[in-house]
């Protein structure tokens, strides 16, 4: 069978580790019949690349929930894989909406493998701002960055706007406080993904991010998102699924099942997956002191983003206009009108 996730360890190192102690014979967490020769792509390839192309060369795939619209046809709903109560135990057993990003016109496409939302970060002994206005502030005397490249200059303004992005209030409020942070941010640092900003950030870079995807493994401080005052942490839902391709269905479904119930089973998500390096979706391990609690609010709340086709391109075009906007001081007014001209279109 033949796997893919994306290439960064979080991604791929827990599943490497369990196919190698198949392959030993000696599997701790149960030994399935068939290992999974998992194949990787890129962080921008797993945030834009279409899932039901990927489904012509792949069986089991890592996915990110918001390309779902564009690959049902593709994919085997987990209720042909799985008995309704299992289901239920199952989602039971996640962290915050997770379950949910998956689930789509009434079925479940994907099962929850590891967890994240845009959470602040600092630099060891760098006390955090939890308030937008206190951002603004704190960025006045400290090297701050943003993090703008590939989709998420658009997920930073949906997160500033709790999601209501097409809100005139909410959104211009967003662009503006947008431009002020860039116009104080390293702008080198601030047009990088979020690995490229964290490694920065870890090797002596800025002293503070606003708003990044959470990766437990830097040596840096994470905690909730900044609020808006008198609101709750605004946040974009990150994280992977499990998805199954239909093109080999009925020659695998039940390696398959046995694969998906060991990857989603609590002693690998709360003890395999973070000593190598992954970023577990089992609730039980969003209660562990650390990276894991101080993020866990945000990530109770974080929003779903749209997975209608052509999401995807829609998400990566609205992002390109914020940044080259930001970049260009184009006036919020003006911006707006754009972003949701190119929305209404949609």
């Amino acid at each position: 069978m033949r796997g893919l996730t994306w290439d960064h360890p979080r991604g791929y190192a827990p599943l490497d580790e369990l196919t190698r102690l198949d392959r030993a014979g000696i599997n701790p967490y149960g030994v399935v019949p068939e290992p999974i020769e998992w194949d990787r792509q890129p962080l921008e390839g797993f945030e834009s690349e279409p899932i039901a192309k990927l489904c012509e060369t792949y069986d089991v795939l890592v996915i990110d929930h918001p390309g779902l619209g564009a690959a049902v046809d593709a994919l085997v709903p987990m209720e042909e894989l799985f008995e309704p109560d299992e289901l239920a135990r199952l989602r039971a057993g996640t962290v915050g909406r997770t379950w949910d990003g998956y689930h789509l016109e009434g079925r479940q496409w994907a099962l929850p493998l590891d967890a994240a939302a845009q959470v602040a970060v600092a630099r060891p002994g760098v006390e955090a701002p939890a308030t937008w206005p206190e951002v603004a502030d704190f960025a006045q005397g400290t090297r701050i960055a943003l993090c703008l490249g590939g989709p998420h200059a658009f997920l930073m303004f949906c997160a500033l706007c709790s999601g209501d992005f097409l809100d005139e209030e909410s959104g211009a409020r967003a662009l503006e406080l947008m431009a002020e942070l860039l116009a104080l941010a390293d702008r080198e640092v601030s047009l990088l993904n979020p690995i490229g900003v964290l490694d920065a950030m870890a090797a002596g870079g800025p002293d503070f991010c606003p708003l990044v995807y959470g990766y437990a493994t830097y040596p840096l401080a994470f905690s909730d998102a900044p609020a808006w005052p008198g609101r709750a942490p605004g946040s974009v839902l990150g994280g992977t699924g499990l998805a199954v391709s239909r093109r080999r269905i009925g020659a695998i479904g039940g390696t398959v099942r046995v694969h998906l119930r060991r990857l989603l089973s609590e002693p690998v998500q709360t003890r395999l997956f973070p000593a190598t390096g992954g970023q577990p979706a089992a609730r039980a391990a969003w209660e562990a002191p650390g990276f894991y609690r101080d993020t866990r609010a945000t990530m109770e709340a974080a929003w779903i983003r749209p997975r209608f086709p052509g999401y995807i391109a829609l998400q990566d075009g609205s992002s390109a206009l914020i940044r080259e906007g930001l970049l260009a001081r184009v006036p919020a007014a003006g911006l707006l009108r754009n972003l949701h001209k190119e929305w209404r279109q949609a």
